[in-house]
């Protein structure tokens, strides 16, 4: 078996557009386009070689289940720096481009419903740093070609940067052009903390997206366990007490205004909540829905809905 293992040289840089070819079931070649800030951090080949494809979540007493694909396998990590766009929205449009091209989508998954901590170790992951996991905010897809070739790309981002892994399996490894065709029906980027810390974010521009808060169609719970975003905005509160932000709830298109407005409301009450008893005192924090008034994507897909279905924090102080 041969194994190769190659780093990127920190300059490398390409042109508008990031291609990478992908071979579809027809033999045809499909552009899988990345943003043009992407910068390749590490590759690594095997051929023959063997790749576990997650087919599902990792679950208490069962583990992770797997498809195993042989042959050539290769995995790319890239780095998208102050990009600002979130795990999803670096996801949505490769999603897109992957359907388009006739592969069949095995898993869609983010953080907590992939299994959090375990499935990211369950999984092969290119270690740091040429790829880094934030475990409450990383998207996970895997796909399949329909002449059985596999496919999975992981995404997530730090403070300062987006990453995408890529891993092919039973298939060639790519070729890396320096132009490509626009993604198709991107997601529309939002401000967000992954641009620096979110306190940076609030005093620079007063408001951000709150990351890792995942809420399914209709549901207004965040689920069980520390939500990290939460827990930096909580400590930016104490630190700075004469501070005052509101948390605007978010929804996607799904349902009448009225039940949108009151449901986005209860998800921005759910943080709200989630500050208070951590102790941050009532005049600083306060809770509003603005509904499906506020997309951020596009509702026509359910990638551009659950990027629609979020939190804002807002800083409403004024001096």
């Amino acid at each position: 078996m041969c194994i190769t293992r190659r780093r990127a040289e920190p300059r490398r840089a390409w042109g508008l557009a990031l291609a990478l070819l992908v071979a579809a079931g027809s033999g045809a070649a499909q552009d899988l386009a990345l943003p043009a800030n992407a910068r390749l951090t590490e590759e690594q080949a095997r051929d023959p070689g063997s790749y576990a494809l997650p087919t599902g979540p990792w679950a208490p007493g069962e583990g992770l289940p797997v498809r195993s694909i042989e042959g050539p396998i290769t995995l790319q990590a890239f780095r998208l720096d102050g990009s600002g766009l979130t795990p999803l929205q670096l996801m949505a449009p490769l999603r897109t481009q992957l359907e388009q091209a006739g592969w069949t989508i095995l898993l869609d998954c983010a953080g907590r419903g992939c299994g959090g901590f375990d499935f990211r170790f369950a999984t092969e992951v290119i270690p740091a740093p040429a790829m880094y996991v934030d475990l409450s905010a990383y998207r996970f897809l895997s796909a399949l070609s329909p002449d059985g070739a596999g496919l999975s790309v992981l995404t997530s981002r730090d403070r300062g940067s987006g990453y995408v892994q890529i891993v092919r399996a039973g298939q060639a490894a790519p070729a890396v052009a320096a132009t490509a065709p626009q993604p198709t029906g991107p997601v529309t980027p939002a401000p967000t903390a992954a641009t620096g810390s979110l306190a940076e974010a609030l005093e620079a521009r007063g408001h951000a997206v709150l990351p890792g808060l995942d809420f399914s169609s209709g549901s207004a719970g965040l689920g069980e366990g520390p939500v990290a975003a939460l827990e930096e905005l909580a400590q930016w509160l104490r630190a700075n007490p004469s501070r005052q932000v509101l948390l605007v709830g978010h929804t996607d298109a799904t349902g009448s205004l009225e039940t949108n407005r009151a449901l986005s409301k209860r998800r921005a009450q759910e943080a709200v909540d989630y500050l208070a008893a951590r102790g941050i005192p009532g005049a600083q924090i306060g809770a509003e829905g603005a509904g499906y008034l506020a997309p951020v994507a596009s509702n026509l897909t359910a990638a551009g809905r659950e990027a629609n279905r979020r939190v804002e924090v807002v800083v409403i102080s004024t001096e």
